[in-house]
């Protein structure tokens, strides 16, 4: 699955998120018996589940497991953060052959992982570099990573960033996805598109729609296989390795070289394949991965068009005019939710100001708590604001050296907890969003404005001379937002008489 090797043991016992880890350890009942890999957002463990009386458990049950361990030391990119969030919300639902079996999580309240099968089998990562690749072995890649993405598309789930390094093979040849923090749930919250308005994905492989902030096209995962398939047909990639939101957007103008003007002997019926994975509009496209997965057993009943004869990119006035469509087919604002679901699934965003005073925070969470129960079927956004600097850099982390976005994070998590077992929320209508911005009241706006938030529920701190003087947060969100606000104030002392 990845290349083993052993670490230095870490220094030091866990004090918390992000706190060093060792060979040893038992993590909830998990020992950490060796460091597999670490990569720039996490680190994979081989470990061994152990019985209560502290002995490995065997059988044919016992599977062999790792454990996936966030890197948060701190100055991390927040969408790292997120996007384990995200993952540890979709592995649970996920089953069968193409993914990998869950195991266990664990949260940011404490230590923050998620155990899983081992896949014994390679990615297909080094493949890349063996590249241009014979042609049935090609064929091959691509029915069963197309049978993966049928299987999980059947299960609701759109992955987002589908790549070499991210499909991995059973000792049966079974092609397995992994790697869900890009991705999207149709029956869960998109909590990436949410909290960041960048295009997200790995660059290589981004589709159209998905550089155009649209997340829920399964098509996009079909686009990035005909991407592995261009790379493995030829030897390069179609669109280069582009690292800005402008690089990114010439694919829905510029179209890649034919692969057989790259090599010679590929097959027109592959060609064909390769390209329509690869066209702009998503219609255009194999409409599912099962469909290609069919026509990749019988290639000589592929219908060829004009793609399979195409030796030269299309003329620049072509490509001129696609520019100038390119211009003009940004997506549309988020149409306004219809009544009926509106009223039956509102949207209430509880703004947690983490620095305020017990009382405060409590009298919020009971506000929101009798509200909630007046709305059986809305879905809960527990947001807070980390205060960055407009100019100069910010410390990152607090004096004992945690991220001060995971401490926020889990200080939130505790904050709403109650909510969450009074009500018996289960974790798809109950979510945390740490935002970082300069000015809190312009965030928690546009969060709102953004996810189509139906009631803004907030604290206002005590009242004192430099507040009424600048103006508080609240005023400011009542003032700016386009849904009802909810001010909530923490209860005066009883007045006493001498």
């Amino acid at each position: 699955m990845v290349n083993s090797g052993s670490f230095p043991p870490a220094e030091g016992p866990p004090t918390g998120p992000g706190a060093p880890l060792k060979v040893g350890q038992v993590v909830d009942g998990f020992r950490l018996d060796e460091a597999l890999h670490r990569g720039g957002m996490a680190t994979l463990w081989r470990v061994t589940r152990m019985a209560e009386d502290g002995t490995p458990l065997h059988g044919p049950d016992a599977l062999p497991l790792i454990m996936k361990v966030p890197r948060i030391k701190g100055g991390e990119d927040p969408a790292t953060i997120v996007g384990f969030e995200v993952e540890r919300m979709i592995m649970p639902t996920l089953s069968g052959p193409h993914v990998p079996k869950f195991i266990a999580k664990g949260d940011f309240t404490r230590q923050p992982y998620i155990v899983m099968e081992q896949i014994p089998g390679p990615s297909l990562r080094p493949r890349l570099d063996e590249a241009p690749l014979p042609f049935d072995e090609i064929v091959s890649v691509a029915e069963r990573v197309a049978a993966a993405l049928h299987d999980l598309h059947r299960q609701h789930v759109v992955h987002l960033d589908i790549k070499p390094s991210n499909i991995l093979f059973r000792p049966d040849g079974t092609a397995v996805l992994v790697d869900f923090g890009l991705s999207r749930h149709d029956q869960l919250p998109d909590l990436l598109d949410e909290e960041f308005t960048l295009p997200m994905g790995t660059g290589p492989y981004m589709s159209p729609e998905q550089v155009q902030f649209v997340r829920n096209d399964p098509r996009s995962d079909l686009f990035a296989l005909g991407v592995m398939l261009y790379h493995l047909t030829t030897g390069e990639r179609p669109f280069g390795a582009p690292n800005s939101v402008r690089g990114l957007r010439k694919r829905l103008y510029v179209d890649p070289v034919p692969p057989r003007a790259l090599r010679a002997d590929c097959p027109p019926w592959l060609q064909e394949v390769i390209l329509k994975c690869l066209e702009v509009d998503p219609a255009q496209r194999y409409q599912s991965a099962a469909q290609l997965a069919l026509e990749l057993q019988t290639p000589t009943q592929i219908l060829l068009t004009r793609r399979a004869e195409k030796l030269q990119r299309t003329s620049a006035l072509t490509r001129l005019r696609r520019w100038f469509f390119a211009l003009g087919s940004e997506p549309e604002e988020r149409p306004v939710t219809v009544a009926g679901q509106v009223h039956s699934n509102p949207i209430i965003m509880a703004a947690v100001d983490t620095e305020a005073t017990p009382a405060l925070t409590t009298q919020l969470r009971e506000t929101v708590t009798r509200l909630l129960k007046t709305e059986p079927g809305a879905r809960l956004a527990c947001v807070s604001v980390m205060r960055t600097a407009r100019i100069g850099m910010d410390d990152l982390v607090d004096k004992s050296g945690q991220s001060r976005h995971v401490k926020q994070l889990v200080q939130l998590k505790h904050w709403a907890h109650p909510i969450g077992k009074a009500l018996q929320f289960d974790e798809g209508r109950l979510t945390f969003h740490v935002l970082e911005a300069p000015d809190p009241a312009a965030a928690i706006v546009e969060f709102a404005r953004r996810n189509q938030v139906d009631h803004i529920v907030m604290g206002a701190r005590g009242q004192s001379a430099l507040r009424r003087y600048l103006g508080s947060v609240s005023s400011q969100v009542v003032a700016e937002s386009d849904c009802t606000v909810t001010v909530v104030r923490a209860p005066q002392a009883s007045a006493t008489t001498p």
